[in-house]
């Protein structure tokens, strides 16, 4: 029979965690305060300590927490927003639902914002730059900054990288504010979809926490347009638990990203991802770059082991999208990339055995789609 290792296996956290997930529910079902109650006041301060900011506010998802990051920090109609063309369709979505204008830029050999695209694609109207962290690495940060005007704010999408430093900054603590998903695959997953906002700004942060509940933080007052995307209370218990594991979880994770790469050393025709200097990797993501991947994926998926893409296609490429006018090979690198990228099973708890199993049809993938 095929052994079948699946992309992601929650398991190991799930099994790790129920029992504390289980009481603290019952708390929650016990005090009735099932929105933004004591659980959640409790965890928003374990996170901004975690990153090392003052302020974390828990809304409903990783979108809305970038969409609120934004407006939080006063950006919206009329303002241009810089992303990388190569990130989760999210970061976009939330642009464009600020009311800022999307503007996109390629990124570098690594997955990452290059500063020198970002530089070209300055103008007047640009009011912020979201840096994206992709795969479990933070973003080149101080080279963006280097290349912005000072009216330019930096933000962080901080999404694919809960635990990861740089030249020993946390992630989260970057620019005037970072957004972070809790989508369960996450390092850090809830039990359903979870986000939040963090910042080192107490006037963002009071926005923030405005903008996610109606535009007010007291009862029938609202001084704001907002939104309702509030933390749930039960996601908070659950992301209590797992963030006192992190650390653990990706230690095993790295250790995991370690074995690959000897496993892989020698295989012809495989580009192996690195973290670039001054950051530690969490490997969210473990991304190599094959030749013909389509044709390597479908042979891996056939052998029972569960590649992913992440991502298929650059956003100037996806139809909600092509307003921006922006064809084939107006991103060459991010646009390469996303015909060679695939994404290897890594998880907490990731079996030798497995990492093995993945190698071999890797191997034979790759020598098949070569003769």
């Amino acid at each position: 029979m095929t052994q079948q290792i699946p992309l992601v296996d929650l398991s190991l956290q799930t099994t790790e965690v129920e029992l504390e997930v289980t009481e603290g529910i019952a708390e929650v079902i016990r005090s009735g305060a099932f929105v933004l109650g004591p659980k959640v006041v409790e965890f928003e301060s374990a996170y901004a300590a975690f990153c090392g900011v003052p302020h974390c506010v828990g809304v409903g998802n990783g979108t809305d927490a970038i969409e609120l990051a934004l407006r939080g920090a006063g950006v919206g109609a009329g303002d241009d927003v810089i992303i990388p063309a190569n990130t989760f369709v999210a970061t976009a979505e939330a642009v464009l639902r600020s009311g800022a204008n999307l503007v996109l830029a390629d990124c570098d050999e690594d997955f990452l914002l290059d500063p020198g695209r970002v530089a070209e694609s300055v103008t007047p109207q640009t009011r912020a730059v979201i840096g994206v962290d992709l795969y479990g690495q933070i973003a080149p940060f101080e080279a963006l900054a280097e290349v912005l005007p000072s009216d330019v704010v930096l933000m962080e999408d901080a999404a694919q990288s809960q635990g990861a430093t740089r030249h020993s900054v946390s992630a989260g603590a970057f620019g005037v504010a970072a957004a972070t998903s809790f989508y369960p695959g996450k390092n850090l997953g809830a039990f359903g979809d979870a986000g939040a906002v963090t910042t080192s700004d107490d006037e963002i942060a009071d926005r923030v926490r405005s903008l996610r509940s109606h535009g007010g933080q007291r009862r029938y007052e609202h001084a704001l347009l907002g939104t309702n995307s509030r933390l749930d209370s039960i996601q908070a218990v659950a992301l209590s638990a797992k963030l006192r594991r992190l650390v653990d979880w990706n230690k095993q994770r790295s250790e995991a990203a370690d074995r690959y790469a000897q496993l892989l050393a020698n295989v012809p025709g495989i580009r192996l991802p690195r973290a670039i200097e001054g950051n530690t990797h969490v490997w969210h993501l473990y991304v190599v770059r094959v030749p013909q991947r389509d044709r390597v994926l479908d042979y891996l998926l056939q052998a029972g082991i569960g590649a992913g893409l992440h991502y298929p296609t650059p956003i100037n490429l996806l139809p909600p999208f092509a307003h921006l006018g922006l064809d084939a090979g107006s991103f060459p690198i991010a646009e390469r990339l996303a015909d060679e990228i695939l994404s290897l099973p890594i998880f907490p708890g990731i079996s030798v055995s497995q990492q093995e199993r993945v190698v071999e049809v890797l191997r034979d993938a790759l020598a098949h789609v070569a003769r």
